[in-house]
């Protein structure tokens, strides 16, 4: 069975033009092509005509990078919706908290999450997570979502890439099935 055939959801986490800035957000972002991989991953799920949906987060913080006042909360080149795509807009790291997300997939008979977006450790595994929880089949799609190097608890400095994997390393079996774009694409 393809993957095309669970009319799967594409759910696409805050790829916003704020991530861009790169020194904002701890600097030495991994997987630089995310954006593009994501606008692969939309354009082929626009050939099949499945189900779309845009997320975007809205920082109550004045100062941040995806502030509705700044131009930082546009949504990345790669990835603009179109008319009949959905846009949801949270303020906190779940697609699912203070949204409409899971009213939207449960009124559409949706039960297969795809994933992807930024950052792979904050609102990319908190959503897969609640997905995971809630009972979806979910898919993250490693190389589109990205991480940011972290400083830890005690000073020490994590590299992007790590932080990403371990992210994708909590998530993967327990709550959702890891693959790249190459995989999706093939299986969808």
């Amino acid at each position: 069975m393809k993957l095309r055939d669970k009319k799967p959801a594409l759910i696409l986490i805050d790829v916003q033009k704020g991530f861009l800035d790169e020194s904002y957000w701890g600097g030495n972002r991994n997987n630089k092509e995310a954006e593009k991989l994501s606008g692969e991953i939309l354009e082929a799920w626009r050939s099949l005509s499945l189900p779309i949906f845009h997320i975007r987060h809205s920082s109550t913080n004045l100062q941040s990078k995806l502030h509705e006042s700044d131009p930082g909360f546009e949504f990345n080149d790669h990835v603009l919706p179109q008319n009949n795509e959905s846009i949801i807009t949270k303020n906190v790291n779940s697609a699912f908290i203070g949204t409409d997300l899971k009213e939207k997939l449960d009124f559409q008979k949706l039960d297969t999450l795809v994933v992807l977006g930024i950052t792979t450790n904050h609102c990319v595994s908190t959503t897969a997570r609640m997905a995971g929880n809630f009972g979806f089949e979910t898919y993250v799609i490693s190389d589109a979502t990205a991480a940011f190097d972290r400083v830890g608890i005690h000073g020490e400095k994590y590299e992007a890439e790590l932080v990403h994997l371990m992210a994708l390393a909590n998530l993967s079996e327990e709550f959702a099935t890891i693959m790249n774009t190459e995989e999706l694409l093939r299986k969808l």
